[in-house]
């Protein structure tokens, strides 16, 4: 990710004073960020839900 664009986005974040005063943070945060997203599979089947069905009443 080039400078640039973490500069965009930690501006959109409302990160400008983070910005302003930790620059090399911000930069290491948003590579960080940006490693776990490619991490993170994509779903293959639109239908399929993240996680188990949430039902009323269960487990209680």
């Amino acid at each position: 990710m080039d400078k640039t664009t973490i500069e965009l986005l930690a501006r959109r974040a409302g990160l400008a004073k983070a910005l302003a005063e930790f620059p090399e943070d911000v930069a290491v945060a948003a590579k960080q960020a940006e490693s776990a997203v490619a991490k993170v599979k994509k779903c293959t089947d639109p239908r399929a839900e993240p996680w188990p069905p949430m039902r009323a009443g269960s487990g209680l």
